[in-house]
């Protein structure tokens, strides 16, 4: 199994194989994903103080904030996976 990396701003790399959705986090479910994941200390914050665009959640139940639009994300997952 290659492990593949998606970078999600400012030099910020998650894993692919890891990643289970890449949502907007404008929606009140999303809002309390968020707030459980700061709760539990599985929040990772990689905005840089920026608005937070997209929101990243892993198999791990990490919930990882980026400043970069959702679909921006995804193209770049789908991009990492075409050569497979």
């Amino acid at each position: 199994m290659d492990i593949q990396l998606i970078n999600i701003g400012f030099g910020n790399i998650v894993s692919a194989n890891r990643v289970v959705a890449i949502v907007s986090p404008e929606s009140a479910p999303i809002k309390r994903i968020i707030n459980d994941g700061r709760e539990r200390g599985q929040l990772i914050d990689a905005t840089y103080g920026r608005r937070t665009r997209a929101v990243i959640i892993t198999d791990s139940n990490h919930v990882i904030l980026s400043s970069i639009q959702p679909e921006t994300v995804a193209h770049r997952f789908i991009f990492n996976h075409k050569d497979d």
